[in-house]
């Protein structure tokens, strides 16, 4: 006769010692959901790094040149510290090449120093770092208008589909269905066109209506899932109605799975805004974003790079930090993540219990 082995108390899964498990749950005993969290993604050295990136980008981009936003009557205005705008225009100086220089005189360059034009200019005179800095303002608007959007549709959508089930399940996730048909570059394409000129807030929202499908589906399976655990049942018995069931009992336990997927989103966005304003069917001029700056110079490619490199790294660099930042809250939020201890905390660890052992 066969016996399955059993785990000792400390064993979470195969290959991790006593030891290990013990001293993991030594690091969060006494802490709340939340304090849990955050410690797991402040040791996500990569989340944190681009945490810092991403919103020194924001303050840069944001207060360099300022603010020009307009939302139905609203319009919103400030200056920015930087001496030119996007739209100003003055005479090339030195063949509009960029004037940052960050390498030593005694290495054999020009000295550090950022110049008056540190990205350079293009054939009218446009300061690009000012161009630059507008264009990662719109896509960032972009970026976070159609993710707030996005999570909010997929979140309501998912939960009511996979709470309800039956026939509201059916019709919900087939006009879902149907959504996930159109390709979203070409609705954009259309839609793009007709309202690229009034504004980054106008495209977003249009974008936004059409992205959430991937989010709703992942959210009904997570509540498909919660909705047969205990503390639901323990909910109805107490008499709390569905909504909020729904929104106070289901929705907190499957917020993981909605911040990470907002983070991809997100990302995804900001790639999505870019193809568009390249092909000409997203952000329209007289404004600009990242997109549309490749786009207004891919001619100018083999006479001024650096009107590609700086569009270009700041796309990278966004588009990266989101995603580093959705792994660092995906390892945060997973409670099967286990941060194994270092070889100094173990044998730290291995050997008090030895000496409790002995006494």
């Amino acid at each position: 006769m066969s016996t399955t082995p059993v785990n000792e108390p400390g064993h979470a899964e195969p290959g991790v010692t006593d030891t290990q498990s013990n001293l993991e749950l030594k690091e969060v005993e006494g802490l709340s959901q939340g304090q849990i969290v955050r410690r797991r993604f402040f040791r996500h050295r990569g989340a944190v790094i681009s945490m810092i990136t991403l919103t020194g980008i924001i303050l840069l981009a944001f207060s360099s040149v300022g603010l020009d936003f307009s939302l139905g009557g609203l319009q919103i205005k400030t200056p920015g510290w930087w001496q030119w705008t996007w739209t100003d225009i003055e005479a090339p100086t030195a063949g509009g090449r960029p004037t940052l220089s960050v390498v030593p005189q005694a290495l054999g360059g020009d000295g550090i120093r950022f110049g008056d034009h540190p990205f350079g200019q293009d054939e009218v005179g446009r300061d690009i770092f000012a161009v630059v800095m507008r264009g990662t303002q719109q896509s960032i608007v972009i970026m976070f208008v159609v993710g707030a959007i996005a999570v909010a549709i997929g979140t309501v959508i998912g939960a009511l589909a996979g709470f309800y089930r039956g026939w509201r399940d059916s019709v919900l996730m087939r006009f879902t269905d149907v959504i996930i048909t159109i390709p979203v570059i070409v609705v954009g394409a259309v839609v793009g066109q007709a309202v690229g000129n009034q504004g980054a807030f106008a495209l977003a929202i249009v974008l936004g209506l059409f992205t959430w499908t991937g989010l709703a589906r992942l959210v009904r399976a997570e509540v498909l899932s919660l909705r047969e655990r205990e503390f639901v049942d323990a909910a109805r018995v107490a008499g709390a109605s569905d909504r909020r069931i729904v929104f106070k009992h289901i929705l907190p336990n499957a917020i993981g799975v909605i911040i990470v997927n907002a983070t991809l989103l997100m990302a995804a966005a900001i790639l999505l805004e870019t193809a568009l304003s390249f092909l000409g069917f997203g952000v329209q001029s007289p404004d600009t974003s990242l997109g549309k700056i490749i786009s207004d110079n891919q001619a100018a490619f083999g006479t001024r790079p650096w009107l590609f490199w700086w569009p270009g790294v700041f796309i990278i660099a966004i588009a990266l930090c989101i995603n580093f930042i959705g792994d660092g809250l995906r390892d945060a939020f997973d409670p099967r993540q286990k941060r194994l201890p270092s070889a100094r905390a173990l044998a730290r660890a291995e050997a008090r219990r030895r000496a409790e052992l002995g006494r």
